[in-house]
């Protein structure tokens, strides 16, 4: 596995406990990166549940959401666009744990398995390929040495800037994007709403994530203006998320230089071909994700779930080859471009016109149509909350790694 995240660490530890023989190769030496997407949703619950850690889960500090709201209605208003405590079942929330507590539980749980090796502090420059087929990879650690290790199979789990995609054969598909995002955080008090909330400024839509005493807040801005917006003053950056906010504005003196802010650049795009002889890709690393509804970390682990389950049987029996990697992604596929779709819809038609400074839906008449059938309709708003809390597909472990 070549990238210690949530797609590899989940699949790293189902195939562990499957006996499979598994080497995560991570190139920091700890998880600890702040503003990553920390949304656990009921999927990644349920998976939790399934293989023994539900409990360990439930002790690590976390904030139970079971609401999004966003300011889609004619004035601006906030509107429940997905009421998750809706649904039926034992996980009708969204979990919010810093990541790199959840990826501890995950490395902690796969050490137990003799099968496993987590080498951290150690980056893959290069892969391995003789006769056509991907055997391994090229590594090098922090204190400057250099490596190779073999494999039945390479798995890229290394994101969206993965080795993986610098293989012209497997093609990259591109789609638009209308935003970056600022990453920051302000105080958060017992007053304020919980969940996560949406506010609209001025050519700026905000995504507030309740971490219990701070919120985690996510600024959308208009693609290709960060470098303009610096340039205005981190003073008329703040006073513009007080008017998108306004019950925050006592608090955007909190952040007190843009070394706070940090830069996303936001892409949305799929690898054509998923895999290659002897490689496959999942998570980021297949199909980079816009924040829209955050769930790319719950698409990515059901990416690792499938794959885990297609996969255990061949690698097992040492008869891997190319028709279980192209398994994978025919299974998973489909819900990439599902999800994808959907986030472009978003795109278009929500976050577009918002930045713009128009209506959502490019029409007050269509938005205000929309608001009150999210409003009034308590199944048509279970739609949403469904696809967020699921997904459009779920994966079901292999029985092979079950406890």
């Amino acid at each position: 596995m070549v990238g210690g995240g949530p797609a590899g660490m989940v699949l790293a530890l189902l195939l562990a406990r499957a006996g499979v023989e598994v080497t995560v190769l991570e190139k920091h030496g700890d998880f600890l990166r702040d503003f990553r997407g920390d949304t656990v949703h009921p999927s990644t619950l349920s998976l939790l549940d399934d293989i023994g850690l539900a409990e360990r889960f439930a002790r690590l500090p976390q904030r139970r959401v079971s609401s999004v709201q966003l300011p889609i209605a004619p004035d601006r208003s906030l509107v429940t666009v997905g009421d998750i405590g809706a649904l039926r079942g034992k996980y009708n929330y969204i979990a919010m744990v810093p990541q790199w507590d959840l990826l501890d539980l995950l490395a902690d749980e796969a050490r137990r398995e003799p099968s496993f090796r987590l080498r951290m502090n150690t980056e893959a420059t290069s892969f391995l390929i003789e006769r056509g087929r991907v055997t391994g990879v090229r590594y090098r650690t922090s204190d400057g040495g250099t490596g190779e290790l073999r494999a039945s199979l390479t798995v890229a789990c290394d994101g969206r800037g993965s080795l993986a995609r610098a293989l012209p054969e497997l093609g990259l598909e591109e789609f638009p994007c209308p935003m970056d995002a600022w990453w920051f955080r302000v105080p958060r008090r017992e007053e304020d709403p919980s969940g996560l909330v949406g506010g609209l400024g001025d050519r700026l839509f905000v995504a507030l994530i309740d971490r219990g005493d701070y919120w985690q807040c996510a600024a959308l801005i208009p693609k290709g203006s960060d470098a303009g917006r610096r340039a205005e003053g981190l003073g008329a950056f703040m006073a513009q998320f007080a008017e998108a906010v306004p019950w925050l504005a006592d608090r955007a003196g909190a952040v007190t230089s843009w070394d706070e802010v940090k830069l996303l650049d936001v892409r949305l795009d799929r690898l054509r071909r998923w895999h290659r002889p002897g490689l496959l890709c999942i998570g980021d690393s297949a199909h980079a994700m816009s924040p829209v509804f955050g769930i790319g970390i719950n698409l990515a682990v059901q990416d690792a779930v499938a794959a885990a389950r297609h996969l255990v049987g061949p690698l097992r029996e040492g008869t891997v080859g190319l028709r279980d990697v192209r398994r994978v992604q025919c299974r998973r596929l489909p819900t990439t471009v599902a999800t994808q779709g959907l986030q472009r819809l978003a795109h278009a038609k929500v976050v577009g016109p918002l930045l713009a400074g128009r209506a959502a839906f490019g029409n007050p008449r269509r938005a205000k149509r929309l608001t009150e059938l999210l409003t009034d309709s308590r199944r048509l708003n279970r739609l949403p909350a469904y696809f967020l809390a699921y997904g459009a597909l779920r994966e079901r472990p292999p029985r092979e790694s079950l406890r």
